[in-house]
């Protein structure tokens, strides 16, 4: 005679069998944005000793404090030698040409990938179309800047084919800007890069401190495989995060 199942196992059969469990549905998803903020809180608090603070001195929000954390990253990592820099979500550009001026060393190479129509989908209330830029590309006479134009599920996969970055050296520093704003963007390009990225690789994020996206993205591509790192520093309460991986 089969053994008798446990309490919880009966009851979440019972749920599904009758259907019951759908009185719930509508608050579901209040619920798991509840419980992420709790995890992103808990994240920041274990987190509160970086190296970089850019709020110690200006507690006001400010977006473009993110560049005086660029600049902290660049000078504790010693990034003046030639880096392989990708941006993910680049609109106009702003941040991809600050770094682009930031390194001028020859051997540095830079590419963005946005799809230059907007959002895909809505970002909480940001909705899809926004950061629209008619699919104009920003302009540059920079021999090492490129643009890739469309959607991460389909421009990604053959650029990561191409020499380069599967073969640099440890010594050549790979910095990545996810600034996608979407869960399903940063989560798709975080596993692309997982076989190419190496210690002492950086992440920016530009929204990690929206728990249900960027923060809930990275925090489940470093569980699930089994990435180390060290938060450098951070900006806005958290909102624009560094990170340098540890061990891959």
């Amino acid at each position: 005679m089969p053994g008798k199942r446990p309490l919880p196992r009966r009851i979440k059969v019972a749920l599904l069998r009758s259907g019951v469990g759908r009185v719930g549905a509508p608050t579901s998803g209040l619920l798991l944005k509840t419980a992420y903020m709790a995890r992103l809180a808990k994240w920041t608090h274990g987190h509160r000793d970086v190296s970089f603070n850019a709020d110690a001195d200006e507690s006001e929000f400010r977006y473009n404090k993110r560049e005086r954390l660029f600049q902290f990253v660049c000078d504790a990592e010693g990034l003046d030698g030639p880096i392989d820099y990708l941006e993910f979500g680049v609109a106009k550009g702003k941040s991809f040409f600050w770094w682009l001026s930031q390194n001028q060393h020859p051997k540095s190479n830079f590419t963005g990938f946005d799809t230059f129509t907007g959002l895909p989908e809505d970002f909480g209330p940001v909705k899809a179309g926004t950061f629209d830029t008619k699919g104009s590309v920003p302009e540059t006479d920079d021999p090492r800047a490129h643009f890739v134009a469309g959607y991460f599920q389909k421009t990604l996969g053959p650029f990561l084919k191409e020499p380069g970055l599967t073969e640099r050296s440890s010594e050549r520093r790979l910095v990545v800007h996810l600034d996608a704003d979407l869960y399903s963007s940063t989560l798709f390009v975080l596993t692309r890069l997982a076989p190419m990225l190496q210690p002492n690789d950086i992440l920016l994020f530009d929204e990690f401190g929206v728990p249900m996206h960027e923060f809930k993205a990275f925090t489940e591509f470093v569980q699930a495989y089994q990435i180390g790192y060290e938060v450098l520093g951070q900006a806005n309460d958290y909102l624009q995060v560094a990170v340098k991986l540890t061990h891959v």
